[in-house]
């Protein structure tokens, strides 16, 4: 990645955006014949409190402090989308994410004035989907129905259990009232909605994970999200390490859920996502099949084709100085070229995780590249039993699954 420079001036920074899209435009490395399908992220960085296992960009705002300055960063927002409205010029997007942080801590009003914002400046899809993500903690009657009526079609609630004792194990603000109420309302608001859950929790157990999947159940939801509770880097967590199940118990509760989802209809189309029938994230399959996607707000990623070359940026982190360099027209913290040689990993580390694998027909479309790029990781993979593949498809096994980034490591460049 190439650090961006300040500008001291919205013209400035307008001159260096079109700058770089004559850049972008000149022939390169790659061959695209055609561009993927387009998404738009939005980041609302604040929360509650910092979760000890969150390695997000996300920045603390408790209920008792100042004022959350939505009016100032939805504007920063607005200014941030017509900054990049040029490296997208016709495009038309089918799926929007509202992510965090915890969006819902931002009012109904703000979310629609955000909304309105975003139509009025960008070519959508008459069935584009919009999901937000919401946490119990946040939860007020009605307020769900609220961001349906601003425009919200999908629901994304991070629950992570229903079980107090192990919500305050992992520092959730919320307790297992609060969830099943958020859920519920959740349910009678929108058609279609996801429930994150975690496990592997510390003190969990199988029984206590049975107990969580029969009350998310409960609810019928279209779409359920579970995680491994992961020790990331830079996190509180890191720093002091709770006790986890050991991975012969986790691997128990994985089987568990799988079976539970599918004895109640849901299908595991992803290492991590189950779905009923026509319920998939439209969003999130965009990123697993390497689609494009313009990421807007503090310390967001983008990922965008050319017609010879992707590219990646990064938005300023910090909240303030995100609005600060937003609102004078230079977001922009980093901003380079994905190199040829990556592609084939950085395509590998997506579409491996869907459970129907990929077309290569996809891989020479998204990449630019030849099979030949790929030829040496699928035939190494193929060998250790981690794909199945014919001439138009390779997909992985239960056992590549089972080691997802053994067989995504077979495809790092040397």
């Amino acid at each position: 990645m190439i650090p961006i420079q300040p500008q001291d001036s919205a013209s400035g920074a307008q001159a260096a955006v079109q700058r770089d899209i004559q850049h972008y435009m000149r022939p390169g490395t790659l061959q695209l014949g055609s561009l993927p399908p387009l998404s738009l992220y939005v980041h609302l960085p604040w929360c509650i409190r910092k979760c000890p296992y969150c390695d997000f960009n996300s920045h603390e705002h408790g209920r008792d402090g100042p004022e959350l300055p939505e009016d100032r960063y939805i504007d920063a927002l607005v200014a941030d989308l017509e900054s990049a409205l040029p490296l997208i010029w016709g495009r038309t997007v089918h799926s929007i994410f509202i992510g965090g942080g915890t969006p819902s801590l931002f009012a109904p009003e703000s979310i629609d004035r955000l909304l309105a914002a975003i139509r009025a400046r960008l070519r959508m899809e008459a069935d584009c989907e919009i999901t937000m993500e919401a946490n119990p903690g946040t939860f007020e009657t009605d307020r769900f129905r609220a961001f349906r009526a601003a425009g919200v079609t999908r629901l994304s609630i991070g629950v992570q259990s229903f079980d107090d004792r192990l919500l305050q194990a992992v520092g959730r603000v919320h307790d297992g009232a609060q969830a099943r109420a958020a859920v519920r309302e959740a349910a009678d608001s929108f058609e279609t909605f996801n429930i994150d859950l975690m496990y592997a929790l510390p003190g969990q157990t199988e029984l206590d994970l049975a107990r969580d999947l029969d009350v998310a159940m409960s609810f019928a939801p279209p779409h359920l999200s579970v995680y491994h509770l992961t020790i990331e880097p830079n996190t509180y967590f890191a720093k002091f390490p709770p006790a986890i199940p050991e991975d012969d118990l986790a691997y128990d509760m994985l089987d568990r859920i799988t079976a539970r989802t599918a004895a109640a209809g849901m299908r595991r189309y992803e290492i991590s996502a189950y779905a009923r029938e026509g319920h998939q994230c439209w969003h999130n399959r965009n990123y697993w099949q390497f689609g494009d996607y313009l990421g807007i707000g503090a310390g967001a990623h983008s990922k965008l084709s050319f017609a010879h070359r992707i590219v990646r940026q990064v938005r300023f982190r910090d909240p303030a100085r995100y609005m600060d360099q937003a609102l004078a027209g230079a977001p922009l913290a980093q901003d380079g070229e994905v190199r040829r040689a990556d592609l084939p990993f950085e395509y590998m580390l997506n579409a491996l995780r869907l459970r129907e694998g990929f077309a290569l027909q996809d891989f020479m479309e998204r990449t630019g590249l030849p099979l030949s790029s790929i030829a040496k990781g699928l035939d190494a993979a193929q060998a250790k039993g981690l794909i199945t593949r014919d001439l138009g498809r390779v997909v992985p096994t239960e056992r590549g699954f089972d080691f997802l980034s053994d067989l995504q490591e077979l495809f790092l460049a040397e």
